[in-house]
C-alpha cells in the first residue's frame, strides 16, 4: 500500500489544483474578460429596451418613439410614421459599437476631435435610463469616429461609421413607402387610367390561386406581370414629402387629372393612390393617398412602371388551354400532320397507339405550344389574314380539352425579323410571336422511341 501513497498524493494534488483553477482562477479570468468587454462597449443598453431616440443636428431636432410591435413613430418636428429600418439601423450601430481607445482630455480641449460643436448629438432612452453621444470627427482610420459619451464625459475613439450618423434629415427617418400593404395579402386590384379601367381578382384555382381580369373583359391574367406590378406598387417610395400647408396647396393647384388611380385591396382594406404628372413642371411627379394627407414627390419613372395596358396584364399565351387540360393535340404543318392523345398521363399517336413515344420529348413540345406568348399585337380585330400568311398557315395546332370540346387553337403564318404572325383562341386579333417554335415542331417519326435491342429486353 505504501508504494501507492506517492501516486495518491500526486492525484490529490492535481485534483486540488484543478478545483482551484475551476473554482477560483477561471471565474476570475471570466470576470476580467467580461469587465474588459463591458469597458469596450459604447452603449450598455439592451437593444429591445430602447424606446426613444433623439437626433440633433444642423437640420434640427428629430424625436422618435417606439410604438407597438416596435413600429417607430416620429413625434417631432412632425407627427408621422417613421422608417423603422433607419431607426433600428442607428440604434444597432450604437449597441454594437466598440470603444477602441479612451482619449485622456478635458472639456476645454474637445476641438481637436470635432466635439466642441459636434455636428450630431444622439440621445438614446429606455423607460428608466438615458445616454447621450456627441458625434465628432473621423478618427485615424476612415471607419472610426470620435465620440463624447455624456454619462462619463469621456472622449472615445470608436468603430462607428460616418454613414450611420451624419447627414441624417427628417426625410431620412420618415416612412417613405406610400402604400402600407403587403403584396402577398393582395386579392383585388383596380387600375383606372384615362380612358379605361382594369379590374383584377385573385381567384381560387388548382393547384394555386390565380389572378384573373374581370373588366373590361373576362380573361386570365399574366401571373408574373401582376405579381411584378404589386411588388413595384408596394415598393413605391417618396423622394420628398410635402405636408399639408401652403406649399402643398400651391402644388395641388397645378395637378389636374391623375395619370393613374390605383386601388389595391389587401388584408381586408382598400389602399388607394393617385399618380400625377405636374403640368407646371413636366419633370416632377407626385402621389397622393388622400386629399387631407401629405403630397409625395416620386420618380417620374414610377408612373410609367405603374401604368399598364390591358394587353400587358393579360395572359398572352395564345393557344387558350393549359397543359393539364389537354386530352388531344392535333398538329398540322405543310409537310405532315398527326394527333397526340393523352391517355392517363401517357402520350400516344392517334393512328399508331401501339408505338411507345418519348414522353419527355412530347411533354416538352406540348409545353412549348401551350406556353407560346404573343410578343406584340399587330391588329386588335382579326380581318383579312392573307397578308400575314395565316390563310395557308405554316403550322396549326388544335387542342381538345378533357371535356371533349375544342378549346384551344394556334395558327402560325409568315415570319418577319425573327417573329412569326399568329392568331390564337385565347385572344382576338393578329399577333407576333417568337419564330423559334417553328423549328421546335418534331416530325412524327422522331416522337417514337427506338426499339430496344433484343438482348436488353426483359
Amino acid at each position: 500500500m505504501s508504494r501507492y501513497r506517492a501516486t495518491i498524493g500526486l492525484a490529490l494534488l492535481l485534483a486540488g489544483l484543478g478545483a482551484y483553477l475551476y473554482l477560483v482562477e477561471l471565474p476570475s479570468q471570466q470576470r476580467e474578460e467580461e469587465t474588459e468587454a463591458q469597458k469596450s462597449k459604447l452603449l450598455s443598453f439592451d437593444e429591445k429596451a430602447i424606446t426613444g431616440l433623439t437626433v440633433t443636428s444642423d437640420h434640427g431636432v428629430i424625436e422618435l418613439k417606439a410604438g407597438e410591435a416596435r413600429n417607430w413613430q416620429m413625434t417631432a418636428p412632425v407627427q408621422a410614421e417613421a422608417d423603422t429600418r433607419e431607426v433600428q439601423s442607428m440604434i444597432r450601430a450604437l449597441v454594437l459599437g466598440k470603444v477602441s481607445r479612451i482619449i485622456e482630455t478635458s472639456e476645454d480641449s474637445l476641438r481637436p476631435f470635432g466635439l466642441e460643436n459636434p455636428p450630431v448629438t444622439v440621445t438614446v432612452s429606455t423607460p428608466d435610463q438615458q445616454e447621450t453621444f456627441a458625434i465628432g470627427d473621423v478618427g485615424p482610420l476612415s471607419s472610426t469616429l470620435y465620440v463624447l459619451r455624456g454619462s462619463d464625459k469621456q472622449v472615445l475613439l470608436t468603430d462607428l461609421a460616418v454613414k450611420d450618423f451624419l447627414n441624417k434629415t427628417v426625410m431620412t427617418f420618415r416612412r417613405k413607402e406610400i402604400l402600407p400593404f403587403e403584396h402577398a395579402q393582395a386579392d383585388r386590384l383596380r387600375l383606372t387610367y384615362p380612358p379605361t379601367e382594369i379590374v383584377l381578382y385573385l381567384m381560387d384555382a388548382k393547384p394555386a390561386k390565380k389572378w384573373k381580369i374581370r373588366a373590361p373583359i373576362e380573361a386570365n391574367a399574366d401571373q408574373s406581370e401582376v405579381r411584378s406590378f404589386l411588388f413595384r406598387l408596394e415598393d413605391l417610395k417618396a423622394v420628398g414629402i410635402i405636408d399639408p400647408g401652403p406649399e402643398r396647396e400651391a402644388i395641388a393647384k397645378t395637378l389636374k387629372k391623375p395619370q393613374a388611380q390605383i386601388t389595391v385591396h389587401a388584408a381586408g382594406a382598400d389602399h388607394t393612390v393617385k399618380l400625377y404628372q405636374s403640368e407646371a413642371n413636366s419633370g416632377e411627379a407626385f402621389a397622393e393617398t388622400s386629399a387631407a394627407g401629405p403630397l409625395y414627390r416620386i420618380s417620374p419613372a414610377a408612373i410609367k412602371d405603374l401604368t399598364k395596358d390591358l394587353f400587358t396584364l393579360q395572359d398572352k399565351r395564345l393557344l387558350g388551354l393549359d397543359f393539364e387540360e389537354i386530352a388531344m393535340l392535333a398538329v398540322k404543318t405543310r409537310t405532315e400532320q398527326y394527333t397526340l392523345i393523352n391517355q392517363s398521363g401517357q402520350w400516344v399517336l392517334e393512328d399508331r397507339p401501339e408505338e411507345k413515344l418519348s414522353q419527355e420529348t412530347v411533354d416538352l413540345f406540348v409545353s412549348r405550344v401551350v406556353n407560346l406568348p404573343a410578343e406584340s399585337r399587330v391588329v386588335k380585330q382579326t380581318g383579312s389574314l392573307a397578308p400575314y400568311g395565316l390563310v395557308s398557315p405554316t403550322a396549326e395546332f388544335t387542342a381538345t380539352g378533357r371535356d371533349g370540346k375544342q378549346s384551344g387553337r394556334l395558327v402560325l403564318g409568315n415570319q418577319s425579323s425573327g417573329l412569326v404572325y399568329a392568331i390564337g383562341q385565347a385572344m382576338p386579333g393578329v399577333f407576333q410571336a417568337r419564330a423559334d417554335i417553328l423549328a421546335q415542331i418534331p416530325e412524327k417519326s422522331s416522337l417514337i422511341k427506338p426499339a430496344e435491342p433484343e438482348g436488353k429486353k426483359s
